[in-house]
């Protein structure tokens, strides 16, 4: 029987076929959500215009007021922005994913599915996985007008490839945390206020948009184990942008390792939840 025949049982049937069939029942809800996003431009629309918002604000607001790495000049900032700005867009998906499965729960949709011979995990990958490819785009559109302000890429695009991928990771990680918000709430603007909620402390107490060194000393080592600020100093590294962090913090130093490590550890531990949290709710 295949994933999308309903049976008529009432029961939520168990999907065959192990990993492979789990793998094809997750690329049919990718693909579902995908269809879904584009009948409704504007909300990726408006997923574009936060970030390049950020960047003008940034880089002409505060660009000529920041000292980095010995400079005030606004085009050495705008450099160091943009690891931080990539790692914010990218992270600020969290309250889509969040909001589109407690929004599909709401209306009833996920009642549906569950009584499809599907894998349980399915309804949510499929959803993770369509907001990466949402925040793909997203990112593309943003290294256009990263460009057009003048930030500039200088260890070789093999380098720039592996920061773009560890960022990736990064958002699809975090979506996993938005999964678990859309499942514990009761409405999409919960879900939507409440993906936003912690997100701010966790990318602003980082070195996203000021050196770390420049915070209250008490500041310092939270901003540097965040695993925010690791993917973000990777970027700068890989990038070869200014204002690489001299902590002597293991993140700090490790910044690439530190970053996949942060990233799988994030996904294995919510993406565990969530499920679990999913089945709870499916009985």
């Amino acid at each position: 029987m295949s994933a999308v025949t309903e049976t008529t049982t009432g029961r939520a049937p168990r999907g065959a076929g192990g990993i492979g069939q789990s793998a094809r029942d997750s690329l049919v809800m990718a693909r579902r959500n995908l269809i879904r996003m584009t009948r409704i431009p504007e909300v990726v629309l408006f997923g574009l215009i936060q970030p390049i918002m950020f960047v003008v604000l940034f880089s002409y607001v505060f660009g000529g007021s920041m000292n980095i790495a010995g400079s005030t000049d606004p085009v050495v900032y705008r450099n160091f922005l943009m690891a931080g700005i990539f790692a914010q867009t990218v992270t600020f998906a969290t309250a889509g994913a969040g909001a589109g499965i407690a929004d599909d729960m709401h209306k009833g949709l996920v009642d549906r599915f569950r009584s499809l011979p599907m894998a349980r995990g399915a309804v949510l990958t499929g959803r993770t996985l369509a907001d990466l490819v949402q925040t793909m785009f997203t990112v593309l559109v943003l290294t256009i007008v990263a460009l057009m302000v003048g930030w500039r890429i200088h260890e070789g695009i093999p380098k720039a490839l592996g920061a773009f991928g560890l960022l990736l990771l990064l958002g699809y990680a975090f979506s996993w945390i938005g999964a678990l918000i859309g499942l514990s709430v009761r409405t999409p603007e919960a879900a939507t206020s409440g993906g936003l909620i912690w997100l701010f402390p966790v990318t602003f107490i980082s070195n996203a948009f000021v050196d770390s060194s420049q915070m209250a000393g008490w500041l310092q080592p939270i901003a540097d184990w965040n695993p925010f600020s690791a993917t973000v100093q990777a970027c700068r590294v890989l990038f070869g942008n200014p204002g690489v962090s001299t902590s002597d913090a293991w993140p700090m130093q490790h910044p690439v390792w530190a970053s996949l490590i942060w990233s799988v550890v994030i996904i294995v531990v919510f993406r565990t939840l969530a499920v679990r949290k999913y089945r709870s709710v499916a009985v």
